[in-house]
């Protein structure tokens, strides 16, 4: 699942902007905060594989969508922020939002068809090709090479018997990068500070959401299990990664971050065989262990000082 990029400078350490965030949370290392984040970045959709048998996939997706955006507006209160916002940030955070909630909405029609390890590793293949079209080194086409060699032996075992289900992971994946490209700018941006720019969002990808899952998340608000669950899985999903996101990245390097966020793929993996017992084969685990390699490898360009 995605995570917000908070700015790094060009030493590699994080900017100025999420210090009261910060301020109780720096007796706690930085790594327990990624591990939490780790952890619940595939919690939350592995909760949602067992929401389908209640929730069609889009109707779950939805319901993740606008439980996070509800708690992010009740705790934030965007609404104050983007009435001093200019035209051009608020059209940036409207592009943030409508990729945050098609691409949401895509995954978890991917991972309603395939395993949950597969989904996150073809999520990152895109990571990997960015860092690698940004900075030209030998060190990033090898993470390339890796990533793409690992997402073939994936999608060589499970094109065939879902080419749905791995066009949906594709287009995911591509989704992805370009979620990640936007939420650099709003984290670059100066009017947006902290957590209020990826709050502003939810709340307007939960509006953009509506038309693609709020007529399959209806039966939920009839069935109190379901509803729970689902406010479950956006708290679990959206909610307490990415602050966790924000906590360990504000006190971690970027190539440091960057080794950490390595070990997501296999993290869903080992989370998609102890919850919803997806054995993967010898070949989807060496698919994975590449996949983790290259983003591993990879490094992203240093940015500009702004």
């Amino acid at each position: 699942m995605p995570f917000r990029a908070l700015p790094f400078d060009n030493n590699g350490m994080p900017k100025s902007g999420s210090e009261p965030l910060l301020a109780g949370g720096r007796r706690v290392p930085p790594h327990a905060y990624f591990v939490v984040s780790a952890i619940f970045h595939y919690l939350g959709p592995a909760f949602a594989v067992l929401l389908f048998v209640r929730v069609e996939p889009l109707g779950v997706a939805w319901l993740r969508i606008a439980s996070a955006a509800l708690v992010f507006a009740l705790w934030r209160r965007p609404w104050r922020v983007w009435r001093v916002l200019d035209r051009r940030t608020r059209l940036l955070l409207g592009a943030w939002a409508a990729v945050l909630a098609v691409m949401n909405s895509l995954f978890y029609l991917a991972i309603d068809r395939l395993p949950l390890g597969t989904v996150a590793a073809i999520e990152f293949l895109p990571v990997v090709a960015l860092a690698a079209i940004g900075t030209r080194t030998g060190r990033n086409l090898l993470a390339l090479g890796l990533a793409v060699g690992g997402v073939y032996m994936l999608s060589d075992v499970r094109l065939v018997a879902e080419p749905l289900g791995f066009a949906f992971a594709a287009a995911n994946a591509f989704l992805f990068a370009l979620y990640i490209v936007l939420g650099h700018r709003v984290a670059q941006s100066p009017h947006v500070r902290g957590i209020d720019g990826l709050a502003l969002s939810m709340l307007l990808a939960a509006v953009v959401a509506v038309p693609l899952g709020a007529l399959d998340a209806a039966p939920a608000f009839l069935d109190p299990i379901a509803l729970a669950a689902g406010v479950g899985v956006g708290i679990s999903s959206s909610v307490i990664p990415y602050v966790c996101d924000q906590l360990a990245m504000a006190r971690l390097t970027r190539n440091g971050y960057a080794l950490l966020v390595s070990l997501l793929p296999a993290t869903a993996a080992v989370i998609g065989v102890v919850v919803l017992a997806q054995f993967p084969t010898i070949l989807e685990v060496v698919g994975v262990v590449l996949v983790v390699a290259g983003v591993a490898v990879h490094r992203e360009a240093p940015q500009r000082q702004s």
